[in-house]
């Protein structure tokens, strides 16, 4: 039976766990490092860091949620983030205690106000209200619509497309090799780096709407067995924690992971199927017309 969203903790009910998670991380970390390390403080069990917050499976409630607790944060002073995607404190560490969270709450939504007599401003419930989202809906809608062009994708077509990516991103030797029984293997490649050093890679790429579990994980790490000095699981779809954590185990051939966000990141980087569009503006010179 599925779990219910509201088993979920809310966006203010992860504020503090998050501002702990930052300091035991060194007051700065990735979205990804905050995820996991608030996950261990409250100690959510898989059945809820599963819960996905949309249809397309891409993003877990808590993960939405917790973006919603980067914000709220953000606009109250106590965290800021770098171009680069880094999260740290805006203010001397030391002075962070605990934080009343509906103070919070209720002092951003009246920035919010005064920013925009016209905002509708909600009462705290699971959903989360929109008063400020980090990513502007235009940018929001490129990476779903990019989402649902990659989840639609034909699989030899995806495997291709990964393929094109390795590449681009400075692998060598990459070919497709996806065969029925090959253990979930679809290619190989070589990683050199600094020009010198280089080591044999195998992935598997995944067309996946929900999460890949520590299972999948598993019999990946099973098949690349003696055949590779490092192994790549790309998915369209998420990661859950108990997959990330079989990844990274220690004594086992580690294996990297590259969720559905983070290829849709490395598209835009390279510029496969996505481009930035600039528009074009001008500006009326009137003391020209008062010339002539």
């Amino acid at each position: 039976m599925a779990v219910s969203k509201k088993k979920v903790p809310t966006f203010d009910q992860l504020m503090n766990p998050l501002l702990k998670a930052l300091k035991l991380l060194g007051g700065s970390a990735t979205v990804d490092e905050l995820y996991v390390k608030v996950s261990e403080i409250m100690k959510l069990p898989d059945e809820i860091l599963d819960i996905s917050h949309g249809e397309s499976g891409n993003l877990s409630e808590v993960a939405y949620r917790l973006a919603w607790a980067r914000t709220y944060l953000k606009k109250f002073g106590i965290i800021e983030n770098s171009a680069r995607g880094i999260w740290a404190f805006s203010k001397d560490v030391d002075q962070i205690e605990q934080i009343n969270e509906k103070e919070v709450v209720k002092t951003v939504r009246e920035q919010s106000i005064n920013e925009s007599k016209n905002r509708v401003i909600e009462q705290i419930d699971d959903n989360l209200e929109d008063d400020g989202v980090e990513e502007p809906e235009e940018d929001k809608s490129w990476r779903e619509q990019l989402k649902k062009i990659l989840v639609s994708m034909d699989p030899s077509a995806f495997e291709r497309l990964t393929q094109r990516v390795l590449r681009e991103s400075g692998f060598t030797q990459v070919e497709v090799t996806g065969r029925t029984g090959d253990g979930g293997i679809d290619g190989k490649g070589i990683v050199r780096m600094n020009g010198i050093l280089s080591f044999h890679m195998i992935f598997q790429c995944k067309k996946y709407q929900g999460s890949v579990n520590s299972s999948h994980i598993r019999d990946f790490r099973g098949a690349m067995q003696g055949r590779a000095d490092k192994g790549l699981f790309i998915t369209t779809g998420s990661f859950t924690r108990d997959a990330v954590k079989e990844a990274t185990r220690d004594g086992a051939p580690p294996i990297d992971l590259v969720d559905g966000d983070q290829l849709i990141e490395k598209l835009r980087e390279l510029a496969l199927g996505v481009k930035e569009v600039v528009v074009k503006d001008y500006q009326v010179d009137e003391e020209w017309f008062k010339r002539i």
